[in-house]
């Protein structure tokens, strides 16, 4: 790996970890919150679902715009992320919930879609025979940013708006460094705008099973990431623990974060032995793992622990081999594109189950709001098998399914 290459994927990852902290700062928000006031389950949904619309509203205009394969990757990156931490500021001067809250949240899921797909875009032009692990480190670092603001939520304590303020201005930070990042010689910026590109992930079949494995794992991935943190601090008061919602953000932190090794692990694997083979892998781990969640309700801490844990490595150590699998896939000028495509599909079904996770757990207990989100990464493992069988499938990974 070149001297260029490995500076600039160093940048690209710190300025990916900085911009995503402001993603997820909303649910450690709740969880300190509600140390002090009550927040409803609809209010707690909304503060993730609103930047999750926000996010599908803005992957829809840059892959209808083909924004990242007919503009510098860089700049768009620098604006989204400058941008988000704006409207991130703001909400340390407003209550924590509130209309205006929802539609900063909003604002700011618009301008992660200029973040995300993006970084995708920057790390695939770098890619010589390793595209798996370039975008694994990536999702990696998405990830951990993530995961950050629980560890913040759970340092004892720290003030909500505390909390919002270092995740903006990490992402400010990302905003301006990202300049440093270069650009890899796999660019092929598009020459003009052309709306066919967008239906390529539907009418491309080999295209189309990759999406559908992806949708399979984005219906698990954001609602367990959204929800884990309240199942545990109800799991920790069952079982007695003290200190229970301070403990629950720390192992919320741990799980999430230890996905940032999945992502890295997957993609080197997936390199390796293919990007099918570990896709459906991780998928059936992690649908396991969702399946044996729900009964561990008021278990001991360290089972409930090893189960999270394992669960937060398996839930994102495929994420990467899909966006991969779309960059063999698609042709050099609609990759941007069409990874904003994926990803604006996958976000726009997380809406769904996040959502749906409070109503099925008011009505069927823990048990059967794991159990719905399991049905994703398994009907995922179908599609991936299916595009194993596919001819196309030899130009993933070097020829490895």
């Amino acid at each position: 790996m070149s001297a260029s290459k490995r500076a600039s994927l160093a940048i690209l990852l710190a300025c990916e970890v900085g911009a995503m902290t402001v993603w997820f700062s909303s649910a450690s928000v709740v969880a300190t919150v509600q140390q002090t006031q009550a927040v409803s389950a609809q209010q707690a949904a909304l503060l993730t679902s609103a930047i999750q619309a926000g996010f599908v509203l803005g992957t829809l205009l840059s892959a209808l715009l083909s924004l990242p394969d007919r503009y510098d990757p860089r700049r768009l990156f620098m604006m989204s992320a400058l941008t988000a931490a704006a409207a991130t500021a703001l909400l340390a001067f407003l209550p924590p919930t509130g209309p205006m809250v929802y539609a900063l949240r909003f604002v700011t899921g618009m301008c992660m879609a200029g973040v995300y797909p993006v970084g995708m875009r920057l790390a695939a032009t770098w890619a010589k025979g390793d595209l798996g692990l370039l975008i694994g480190l990536l999702v990696g670092a998405l990830t951990f940013g993530s995961a950050s603001p629980h560890l913040l939520a759970a340092s004892g304590g720290a003030d909500w708006r505390l909390v919002y303020g270092v995740a903006a201005a990490c992402a400010a930070a990302s905003g301006c460094a990202i300049l440093l990042c270069g650009v890899g010689p796999n660019i092929r910026p598009a020459a003009a705008l052309d709306l066919r590109k967008f239906t390529q992930a539907w009418r491309q079949p080999a295209v189309r099973l990759a999406n559908l494995g992806y949708l399979g794992h984005m219906w698990e991935l954001y609602a367990m990431w959204a929800w884990l943190a309240v199942f545990l601090q109800a799991s920790f008061t069952a079982s007695g623990m003290t200190a229970p919602a301070h403990k629950a953000s720390l192992l919320t932190f741990a799980a999430i974060a230890a996905g940032a090794l999945g992502a890295w692990g997957g993609g080197a694997l997936a390199d390796r032995v293919g990007r099918t083979a570990v896709t459906i892998g991780a998928m059936a781990a992690s649908a396991a793992c969702a399946l044996a969640m729900g009964w561990l309700l008021g278990a001991s801490p360290w089972i409930v622990g090893v189960v999270a844990i394992v669960w937060g490595i398996t839930v994102i150590a495929d994420s990467a081999q899909f966006s991969a699998s779309i960059a063999e896939l698609s042709e050099p000028s609609s990759v941007g594109t069409l990874l904003t495509v994926q990803t604006c599909a996958g976000f726009l079904l997380t809406l769904a189950s996040i959502h749906l996770v409070p109503h099925v757990v008011a009505a069927a207990g823990w048990t059967g709001a794991f159990s719905m989100l399991a049905v994703g990464p398994l009907l995922g493992c179908v599609a991936m098998w299916r595009l194993r069988g596919r001819p196309e499938a030899a130009k993933l990974a070097g020829g490895r399914r």
